[in-house]
């Protein structure tokens, strides 16, 4: 009997025993399933948090709604009832003392008419008129592996993308604009000057793509989005789920791997999928080469402090959900979502709950990794002060640290993920990468990729 291992419970692993569990069934197949999460939860970067009547997402908050839709996860698991979708509202970037609205008719950013551009308040008039440049700079010199930052630059001008573009993106991306390439982050702007010679122009003739399903852009649960998680594991009937269980080392072990756990057990496996970040999957082996192949990777760090309020979310700019820091050196946050504006379902009474995020982008970061929750907790506080106005003592807080877990796509990041790919199939076949530090970040990305690497393990049995 063949054995498959998944190293790792987040949302990829899952998909992957999803897929693996339901071809086992429906094939009666003598195979056995087994998935190890490390901690005592299942979800990874999924984790919800319920406090005082508010459901706090304390890793990711949302699901692209246009790619859930294109797929058929929700449906599968039963889910059409829970979903709930984002309220309607602006977005605002704060610069130069004060909250200003990002134009409505842009994509990240990136105006989608020459009308967005016009009236955009964050862009000097100079900037504007460089900004046109986009309309007639051929593009001679550029490819999708290219720097995106370069690349909207070019076209754009500097103040465009540092004022308006880059806040957005790099808030997107985790990361500096000038280091992610174009294929791994919007490669849309590409496609549309190769076709219609500017950028604006593609993203005016396209608007439909990025604005279907009109407001509805991004979907989570009533209960909050670690439904999902509960909603996998619930159809995991055919599979050994053992929780609190860290794999610690792969060696091979004749055509098979033996992997060993922190508690002393261990396993033989034909096949394993390791769905955890590159950081962690790196300390499995004792090879050099391979070492030297994850560590080309980049991961970021990202601290995300809740607030929750005794004061209704009215108390908030009208028609707004939230902003994005353009200066970092007016306030320490990098964004903040009004929660409870944007997702009803979070705040029971209606009362008020903000989301601020810090990023190791900031340069303020090398002393907050170093803060206790308490000294965070302030810092949050006097960044809401400064941009909202608000003084109230918040009723209930969260703090999480993801520390070195956020991904990070440099320029070089499909090369090295070739060939990490061809090293494992070389060294260690039927071994697997799987999840968000190669593939990905979004939930659909990650259910897709899971789904995909179930889908070879399948055609290698």
């Amino acid at each position: 009997m063949k054995t498959v291992l998944v190293i790792g419970g987040g949302i990829t692993g899952l998909s992957a025993m999803y897929e693996l569990n339901k071809w086992k069934k429906e094939n009666d197949q003598d195979i056995r399933l087994v998935l190890a999460e490390s901690s005592e939860k299942l979800g990874g970067k999924i984790r919800t948090v319920r406090e005082g009547g508010f459901v706090i997402e304390a890793g990711a908050d949302s699901i692209v709604a246009r790619k859930a839709n294109a797929m058929s996860f929700i449906q599968e698991l039963g889910m059409e009832e829970d979903v709930v979708y984002n309220a309607a509202g602006r977005s605002y970037i704060y610069s130069d003392g004060e909250l200003k609205l990002i134009p409505a008719d842009s994509v990240f950013g990136i105006p989608a008419s020459v009308e967005s551009l016009v009236k955009s308040t964050l862009v000097s008039a100079e900037g504007k008129v460089e900004a046109l440049k986009d309309f007639y700079t051929k593009n001679d010199r550029f490819t999708k592996n290219d720097s995106i930052g370069d690349f909207l630059e070019h076209f754009f001008g500097k103040e465009l993308v540092e004022k308006q573009i880059a806040p957005v993106l790099s808030g997107v991306y985790s990361g500096n604009l000038s280091d992610l390439t174009i294929a791994s982050t919007l490669p849309q702007v590409f496609d549309y000057k190769e076709k219609y010679g500017s950028i604006i122009k593609g993203f005016e003739e396209n608007k439909k793509v990025f604005q279907s399903g009109g407001e509805k852009k991004f979907l989570s649960f009533k209960k909050g989005l670690d439904a999902l998680i509960d909603a996998y594991e619930e159809k995991l009937d055919e599979t050994e789920i053992f929780k609190n269980t860290k794999a610690v080392k792969i060696e091979k072990s004749d055509r098979k791997y033996r992997v060993d756990f922190s508690n002393g057990e261990s396993l033989e496996a034909d096949h394993v999928v390791l769905s955890i970040p590159h950081n962690a999957a790196v300390t499995l082996f004792d090879h050099e080469e391979l070492k030297a192949e994850f560590d080309l990777l980049k991961n970021s760090s990202l601290i995300s402090i809740y607030l929750a309020y005794d004061i209704p979310d009215s108390e908030l700019p009208e028609d707004g959900t939230g902003f994005i820091t353009a200066n970092t050196d007016e306030l320490t946050c990098n964004a903040c979502t009004w929660t409870s504006r944007k997702w009803k379902h979070t705040s029971e009474s209606g009362n008020l709950l903000v989301r601020l995020f810090y990023k190791s982008s900031h340069p303020a970061f090398v002393s907050l990794k170093e803060m206790n929750d308490e000294d965070l907790l302030q810092t949050a506080l006097a960044d809401i002060e400064k941009s909202l106005g608000i003084t109230s003592v918040p009723a209930a807080s969260e703090v999480t640290k993801w520390t070195e877990k956020m991904p990070n796509y440099l320029i070089s990041h499909p090369q090295t993920v070739a060939a990490l790919e061809s090293r494992l199939g070389q060294e260690y076949p039927g071994t697997w990468l799987a999840g968000c530090s190669y593939y990905g970040v979004g939930i659909p990305d990650c259910i897709e990729n899971g789904a995909a690497t179930a889908r070879k393990i399948i055609n290698h049995i």
